[in-house]
């Protein structure tokens, strides 16, 4: 991986915030689809699992410092998805479940579209002005004061 086209920090930190969201709701709603034939209670735990993905995607556009948000967010958003989605299927094959192929690729579709809205959304708060407290500038070192000196 070229270390100059990525960050590879921010990249983790989006890809954990966007597992973290997405995988346990992915499950859910699949729990729900299955056993539960709850169709409405899967659609919105996919709906959470999806703005998963967005919030992990944005996390990774906001807070890199390479000035690609979208390269970044998008990044972002389909590498954690391909790695859950590898862990469901050798998980569905190893248990001799059939694997929706269709449905993978579809899923990964708005993945896409997610990953780049979210590198949008982290790039218009960096273009506003917004940073994340690791890319601030230090700050001085202020004079020690004592705990009962006024401000």
């Amino acid at each position: 991986m070229n270390t100059e086209r990525w960050d590879v920090d921010a990249l983790k930190a989006g890809g954990m915030v966007a597992l973290v969201f997405a995988v346990p709701l992915s499950i859910a709603a699949r729990w729900a689809a299955e056993s539960r034939d709850d169709n409405t209670l899967a659609l919105w735990l996919s709906v959470g699992a999806v703005f998963g993905f967005l919030l992990g995607a944005g996390c990774a556009a906001w807070v890199q410092r390479r000035d690609l948000p979208l390269s970044h967010g998008m990044a972002t958003a389909i590498g954690a998805y391909v790695l859950a989605q590898l862990i469901f299927i050798t998980v569905r094959l190893a248990s001799g479940n059939d694997v929706r192929w269709f449905a993978a690729l579809f899923n990964l579709s708005v993945v896409v579209g997610v990953g780049l809205l979210g590198g949008m959304l982290g790039g218009r708060l960096r273009a506003k002005g917004f940073r994340p407290s690791t890319a601030l500038p230090d700050l001085p070192d202020l004079p020690d004061r004592g705990k009962d000196t006024a401000p």
